[in-house]
């Protein structure tokens, strides 16, 4: 075998997380269920989280057909009694967290100025608190260790605005904000932290309410890939370089990943695709 070969597979290798224990919360659905099957695939075991349990069991069904080992845990991330029990539930069955993956959220409330107190405070609850919550809570297991990978998935609508969820969007920035934040705090505990903002993906329940553009033209043309929107998969292929050692000296980035379809080059996007 050649050197060239040989180094070849050594780089490869920064990839594997070939035994890695991963907890990926919102890991029922869309990009949550994307990046746990994704670790599978790179060798990890994975505790999927979310509130609904026959959807957790069947990412953990596919996580198990990969080779992986899978545990269910039932949390809702934004009471810290049950977040503590999936770090607990994780601790009792493999011994170690290595990566955590705040990703459960959801935007959906009213306009800012019909909203109340209490939709306001529900949407930062889902989409900041809880990733305080998880990321603190790993935190502590991570720091003992004196290693672990922090993964925050957040919005690149907490970077530019989205005036239809302004509460989204200023938990999203939130979330950016204190990604860096616990970069500084723990890297001298060896813990890498870092966020990443996808653009507009096409998760199954984006396909469902029909506001997935078409890969075709009107004169029967493919549109590049490059000017269509996220598959969840091209998030988890992101959060598998995060979780692995390729990314040993990455820490408190923020890595947006949405191709060329940017709000802020809406006229050029749509004159490309010929809309």
């Amino acid at each position: 075998m050649g050197i060239g070969v040989q180094l070849g597979i050594q780089k490869m290798s920064v990839f594997d997380l070939q035994d890695k224990i991963a907890i990926v919360t919102g890991g029922g659905s869309g990009i949550g269920a994307s990046i746990s099957k994704a670790y599978a695939i790179a060798g990890a075991h994975v505790v999927v989280a979310a509130r609904k349990k026959d959807r957790l069991e069947k990412v953990a069904a596919e996580v198990e057909a990969l080779g992986s080992q899978a545990m269910v845990v039932v949390t809702d991330v934004t009471v810290p009694d049950q977040v503590e029990n999936l770090i607990q539930q994780t601790l009792d069955k493999f011994g170690r967290i290595d990566i955590m993956v705040a990703n459960a959220g959801g935007g959906g409330s009213p306009p800012v100025e019909k909203a109340t107190l209490e939709q306001w405070n529900d949407q930062i609850a889902l989409n900041l608190n809880s990733a305080f919550l998880c990321d603190v809570s790993a935190g502590k297991v991570m720091m003992e260790q004196k290693s672990g990978k922090v993964i925050n998935v957040a919005s690149t609508a907490g970077i530019n605005l989205n005036p239809g969820l302004a509460a989204y969007a200023a938990a999203k920035a939130g979330m950016i904000n204190l990604t860096k934040s616990l970069a500084v705090i723990w890297a001298r505990h060896n813990i890498n932290v870092n966020c990443i903002a996808p653009g507009f993906t096409a998760t199954e329940g984006i396909r469902k309410a029909g506001i997935v553009p078409s890969d075709t033209r009107e004169d029967g043309t493919l549109v590049p890939k490059l000017l269509l929107p996220n598959e969840p998969e091209h998030v988890a292929d992101l959060a598998v370089f995060l979780a692995s050692e390729a990314s040993s000296h990455v820490t408190g980035e923020l890595m947006i990943i949405r191709g060329m379809f940017h709000m802020e080059r809406s006229d050029d996007f749509l004159r490309d695709r010929k809309l």
